[in-house]
Order: structure tokens, then sequence, then C-alpha cells
């Protein structure tokens, strides 16, 4: 299966693509649509401007899971109520990532359930990603 990653620009779209397919962490600034084995990591702006949701829907044809991801650092949501809604047929779960630098992830909890997902994950730099490994079947693990 296909996991399909929105999220605000700097919230660890790339660093989780990359850790999922066992990837050296680099830096690199996301440009357009990046298909990396079975993770599809879109761009910030795609969902930080709304003018490219129409952008996000066609893309999300080629998923089987949307994974909304929210920073436990941040105190803003750039998903709007019932965001997952526009994922017709999509299931569509919360990623709450950075938790390892901030222990408190109700906020971040609080916008991923009025976005509309069905289940959360927590995810942090030393925290296991298993579950979400286990959504797309392993992820290239070889």
């Amino acid at each position: 299966m296909k996991l399909m990653l929105v999220g605000r620009t700097g919230v660890g779209k790339t660093t989780l693509t990359q850790r999922l397919n066992k990837k050296n962490l680099e830096y690199k600034k996301t440009q357009m649509v990046d298909y990396i084995g079975q993770v599809i990591d879109t761009p910030g702006e795609y969902v930080e401007n709304r003018n490219y949701y129409k952008a996000l829907n066609v893309v999300s044809m080629d998923a089987q899971i949307i994974g909304l991801v929210q920073s436990s650092l941040d105190e803003v949501s750039v998903f709007p109520p019932n965001f997952s809604s526009m994922f017709l047929n999509k299931k569509v779960i919360g990623i709450i990532t950075k938790v390892d630098l901030k222990s408190d992830t109700k906020m971040a909890r609080n916008f991923l359930n009025l976005a509309g997902v069905e289940e959360i994950i927590e995810i942090g730099k030393n925290c296991e990603i298993k579950i979400l490994k286990n959504y797309i079947g392993g992820a290239n693990e070889n």
C-alpha cells in the first residue's frame, strides 16, 4: 500500500520518508511530489496554500492511505476542520512527529482529530516506526 504524507513545511515528512525506506537521513527541501518506495512525500506548500488542494487530491489517487503530519512542537495547524473528507474512500491517519522533543502531544492530537483522522500515531527520532511500516507492508524491508 502507498502512504501519502501531507503536512506543512518542516514537520518531518521527508525525514519520515527516508526512515521508512531505510535511507540515510539527509535534509532536503521537497520541491515537488516525490515517490520513494511505498511513500509519497508532498511539498509543504501543497497544504499551506489552498490553491494546491486540487493537486493534493490528484496525487492522492496513487495512495491508499493518507497521513496528515503534525509536529508536536507546532502551536497552530494548517489542516482545516474535516480536511480528511477531501480524500474520498481513503484511510486518513494522523502522524505526530518530534514527540521526543515535546512530551505533551495533546494539542497536536486535537488538531488532527479536528481534521478528521481515523487514528493517530506518534513518531519521534528514537521512536519505533513499526506501526507505520505495517500500514504500507514493510516499506522496503530488506
